[in-house]
């Protein structure tokens, strides 16, 4: 057996370093060779990591003093890409209980905004001092925009580009062609020389023929649906620009708010929401049934961890009853990114039992979800 040691690649060995937070210095090996420490930008990265995640950070690492996060939060920007400042803010919301701290105007400017800070700022914002509230409402736009800008395009894309195929056009266009057909039809017209068939005849999918389809979503508030919340708001405004559909959005907790008026603006939408609090799923649906005019056209989206609060036998007893109504239903336990909901798996088998869609999504997952319940 070979007592000879296998090289490490220097740049695994410097990501460790960074994780063991090792000092700059070279050090000896045991064949006598130096090895290069990190360097000044390495070592920056390896101090900012050792406040946040080292051993003695809770005590000794990033501060509830002002200045220091303030310079923290700077660093970690200068070092590391977006997608990974965001994780950070996290973790350091989520291990030392900094959300105090946003009611500072100069930390709120420092941060990376993100869904998880716009959720951390409703739920802080009757805590929010008047000279805070400007700052708190632009982050929450930016994300908004954000998040428009990516979701919108894929919301419409797949309610306006849904496709009936039980109905055929003679002159499609190509992102309709019904090829099983047109080769079936044109196989006679096969060419031998080119080895491929040259079509006369061109048939396609049509449009389906839309009515007015009516669309209610209803958001759970309460603290573990926070995420959800913000991604069914900039949906449903989405929704409201389309002519064929007449959207509306209600959250609830204990009590139920139709937020239907305040699709045009998103900002507004997200700050009329009050996160946290109790479920009372049953109230919720008592409140959409009146909005119910055509059962066979109207489509709930019930967005809960169904941890309901009231009734468990009523709910089920409702849900039961605005399906044999007609009403099209679908449950959605979570709608964020990491798409791995909390939820009660009791109430949820209950509400499987009655062929009721029940699962989580991420959001670019909904607007197909959408589009395939609508038509």
């Amino acid at each position: 057996m070979s007592d000879k040691k296998e090289a490490i690649d220097p740049q695994t060995l410097k990501r460790w370093r960074l994780l063991l937070n090792l000092t700059q210095e070279k050090e000896e090996q045991e064949d006598g060779q130096e090895e290069e420490g990190l360097t000044e930008e390495e070592q920056g990265m390896a101090e900012v990591l050792h406040e946040l995640y080292g051993e003695h950070a809770r005590s000794a690492g990033i501060s509830k003093s002002q200045p220091k996060l303030h310079r923290w939060l700077g660093d970690i920007r200068t070092y590391f890409p977006t997608s990974v400042v965001r994780m950070m803010q996290k973790d350091a919301m989520d291990r030392y209980g900094l959300e105090e701290l946003l009611l500072e105007p100069e930390i709120l400017e420092a941060v990376e905004p993100d869904v998880h800070l716009v959720a951390t700022i409703l739920s802080l914002q009757k805590a929010l001092p008047d000279e805070v509230k400007e700052s708190a409402r632009k982050v929450v736009q930016k994300v908004v925009d954000q998040l428009q800008e990516k979701l919108q395009p894929l919301m419409i894309k797949a309610v306006k580009g849904c496709i009936n195929r039980t109905v055929h056009e003679r002159k499609p266009n190509p992102a309709t062609i019904d090829w099983n057909r047109v080769i079936r039809a044109n196989l006679k017209h096969y060419q031998p020389e080119y080895k491929t068939i040259i079509p006369e005849k061109w048939y396609g999918y049509g449009h389906k023929q839309r009515g007015l389809k009516n669309v209610i979503l209803l958001v759970d508030q309460s603290a573990s649906m926070s995420e959800s919340v913000i991604y069914a708001s900039i949906y449903a405004a989405v929704l409201a620009q389309l002519k064929s559909l007449e959207t509306h959005l209600i959250f609830f907790d204990t009590s139920v708010v139709d937020m239907t008026h305040d699709l045009k603006d998103p900002v507004d939408l997200l700050f009329g929401a009050q996160l946290g609090g109790g479920t009372l799923i049953s109230k919720a649906l008592k409140y959409a049934e009146q909005k119910v005019r055509n059962p066979r056209d109207t489509h709930i989206f019930l967005i809960s961890d169904m941890d309901e609060g009231g009734d468990i036998g009523r709910l089920i007893q409702q849900l039961k009853s605005l399906k044999d109504r007609g009403v099209h239903l679908q449950v959605l336990l979570n709608l964020s990114d990491e798409g791995k909901p909390y939820y009660s798996e009791r109430v949820a088998k209950k509400v499987a039992a009655l062929d009721i869609p029940a699962f989580a999504c991420t959001p670019d997952q909904f607007p197909d979800i959408v589009a395939e319940g609508l038509f």
